[in-house]
């Protein structure tokens, strides 16, 4: 089995946080962002990782970033180690194929969450009350089945970081209206965007979630993503994070995909079946996986990035 990398320790580079997926350091105007092979469920991140998955959540992300450039700027200075400060070229074997220098950006209080399927947290909001985050939507929809409009449904963190459902009104009250708009807008493009391309290769994306900053810079002229809002600081409006990777989008098969009942995923979603198999409550510390589910996981990932980018 394949290298996997837990988490890193680049000594002489400041580090400033560690999430359930990547460690960022900071290193002069950027941030170096490292997307390990760490792999999380219920909120717990597992003792052993999947192989490779950092550097495929990687490559996904900078294809679609760079699809999405016509759309809106994103946040990539370099993806390739030579391309960073001197400093890094010792960790090349370390950041090669899954690491990205990119502009400090001041990170939206929202996430940006687009649904074109009815599925997830969606089916179980619409079987209750026939709504989607406030969005009344049709009578009589079955799971999985595909809305006629894409909605966007945003989100926001507690304090104890669980994502919250918000309502549109409740993002123009947090963001301003200028900036909800740009948001929603933006959002829903880069979804049919991504959504006819991956058609084409025979993969619905369901529903996706993506970020944005606020990118201040000293380049004059930049008009068309910038924002000045009575809510935020004035600057433009940039794309960050990840974008339609598995970790943050749900892809299905076009030639499975049967509406009525949910759908197989290219994502995590073999250890999230083999962890309902145990008894174990869903807190730290979870449960190790066993190699065959961990390689399992690991064809899935390397098979949509082959169909994705291929």
């Amino acid at each position: 089995m394949a290298k996997i990398l837990m988490e890193t320790d680049l000594k002489d580079i400041k580090f400033l946080r560690r999430g359930k997926v990547r460690d960022v350091y900071g290193i002069d105007d950027y941030l170096l962002i490292i997307a390990t092979d760490r792999v999380s469920a219920f909120d717990v991140v597992l003792p052993n990782g999947i192989p490779n998955k950092g550097r495929i959540l990687t490559q996904i992300s900078i294809y679609w970033f760079n699809q999405m450039k016509d759309i809106i700027e994103n946040h990539i200075v370099a993806t390739d180690v030579k391309d960073y400060p001197r400093v890094l070229h010792k960790y090349k074997d370390i950041l090669e194929g899954r690491s990205m220098l990119v502009k400090k950006a001041k990170p939206m209080p929202v996430e940006c969450i687009v649904r074109g399927y009815l599925s997830g947290s969606g089916w179980k909001e619409y079987k209750k009350s026939g709504t989607v985050c406030g969005i009344k939507l049709p009578d009589g929809l079955i799971e999985s089945a595909r809305l006629d409009e894409p909605i966007f449904t945003p989100s926001t963190k507690a304090e104890e970081g669980h994502d919250i459902n918000i309502s549109f009104d409740e993002t123009r009250k947090i963001v301003g209206d200028d900036t909800a708009n740009k948001l929603r807008d933006t959002s829903l493009k880069i979804y049919k965007k991504a959504r006819e391309m991956a058609e084409k290769k025979g993969i619905i994306i369901a529903d996706t979630k993506m970020e944005f900053g606020i990118y201040k810079d000293s380049i004059p002229n930049q008009v068309r993503d910038k924002i000045q809002d009575s809510k935020n600081q004035e600057g433009k409006l940039i794309l960050i994070d990840e974008i339609l990777t598995p970790d943050s989008s749900r892809f299905w098969s076009m030639k499975d995909y049967k509406p009525g009942k949910g759908q197989d995923s290219f994502d995590k979603q073999i250890v999230r079946d083999y962890l309902l198999t145990l008894d174990w409550n869903q807190t730290y510390p979870g449960p190790k996986l066993p190699d065959e589910i961990v390689e399992k996981t690991a064809a899935r990932y390397r098979e949509i990035l082959g169909i994705l980018t291929g």
